[in-house]
């Protein structure tokens, strides 16, 4: 079993869920409050996870939504409080690890949620959270061994809090937690980590074992097929391991930067009404953001496009375009429900998005505008 001892204590293997209890133990805690959602109980992965724990959890908050909320955040924060949790148990994917975030800081420090975000440089604040294990059931975001947390305010704002205090204390990735993952969602996760390890491998900041580290993720998932064949045959262990090393990749990668997928995917993840995916999201903007970033770091493109098993000269974007088509991704944002009326509170959120100012090429309104208007096209 691999054991990576890069930002935390990773433990990743098949069947590495069962060592759950011993984990939450090593930590000196007990009584951990587990945060996910409906879906993965419907599944009976919680019940994997509770049979691993070898003793009843303190409580059990399965209402993170699609995309985690401030109220959803209250509302655990106060079941954590009621149960007399001493721990965290995030089980599920990058929402129930956000949100599992969420509680950590407002367990240790004193609301409201907002004055620890980005927008108010509020990292400074964050200290201490309890002991947090992450246990992903998707292969996408990476939030296991990610210094971030994204979610969504009452004012609506999708808001980023970043500190190293965010990190779990272990992550325990099993690919057997995402055997039953549909083809859609297994597609659109995928791309989630493959448009971390791209955009990170494009940000401008310099970070060598960072590249390194997005390169491979990259080479495991589209040079190798391995995100193709786990949307082919879901049950694929091989394709499964892959997928989910790429995906912790990915986010031990971005810790350089993303760019202005992520600000667009950010901004349009924001809406209540469509309710978005956010994987989804980076796959389609991804092709069009290469396409206006192209030229503008040749080295970087030319790494992406190696570590793609692409020719010398061949169109990053076209490429990533034709891999959409090839796993089912939606054509456009159009068949998501967005439309025109959307473009400019999507544009002005991007804007102020941290991701923004790591995108290699300086975005303005208007290509924001473009951007989304040939997106919206496909």
């Amino acid at each position: 079993m691999a054991s990576l001892p890069y930002l935390t204590d990773t433990r990743f293997d098949h069947g590495a869920v069962s060592q759950t209890g011993k984990a939450l133990q090593s930590l000196g805690a007990s009584r951990p409050l587990i945060v996910t959602d409906r879906g993965i109980v419907a599944a009976g992965l919680l019940q994997t996870v509770l049979d691993a724990l070898g003793a009843p959890p303190a409580a059990v908050f399965d209402e993170t939504p699609g995309n985690p909320t401030e109220a959803a955040t209250l509302a655990a924060t106060a079941l954590y409080k009621e149960a007399g949790a001493d721990s965290i148990v995030a089980l599920g994917g990058g929402s129930s690890m956000d949100l599992a975030k969420g509680v950590g800081l407002l367990v240790s420090g004193e609301g409201p949620l907002a004055r620890f975000g980005a927008a108010q440089r509020g990292s400074r604040l964050i200290g201490k959270i309890p002991p947090l294990i992450a246990i992903p059931t998707t292969s996408g975001t990476g939030s296991e061994v990610s210094i971030g947390a994204v979610i969504v305010l009452e004012s609506g704002i999708k808001e980023l809090f970043v500190s190293k205090h965010l990190i779990p204390a272990i992550a325990i990735c099993d690919p057997d937690m995402t055997l039953g993952l549909p083809a859609g969602l297994t597609a659109a996760t995928g791309m989630d980590a493959v448009t971390h390890c791209i955009e990170s491998i494009m940000s401008p900041a310099i970070n060598p074992p960072g590249d390194a580290i997005a390169a491979d993720g990259i080479v495991r998932a589209v040079r190798d097929g391995m995100l193709a064949r786990a949307v082919k045959d879901g049950s694929d262990k091989e394709a499964r391991w892959h997928m989910m090393m790429a995906s912790t990749e990915g986010a031990l990668a971005f810790v350089k930067g993303l760019g202005s997928v992520h600000a667009l995917s950010h901004a349009a993840g924001r809406l209540k009404s469509p309710s978005l995916h956010h994987g989804t999201l980076n796959a389609i903007f991804l092709p069009h953001v290469m396409r206006f970033n192209a030229g503008v770091r040749p080295d970087a493109e030319a790494r992406i496009r190696d570590a793609m098993g692409l020719k010398v000269h061949q169109d990053l974007a076209d490429a990533l375009a034709s891999l959409n088509q090839a796993l089912g991704i939606p054509a456009n944002l159009s068949v998501l429900g967005l439309s025109n009326d959307h473009a400019d509170g999507i544009v002005a959120n991007a804007l102020v998005d941290i991701a923004h100012l790591s995108n290699p090429r300086k975005a303005s309104e208007a290509d924001y505008h473009a951007l989304f208007a040939a997106a919206l096209a496909g």
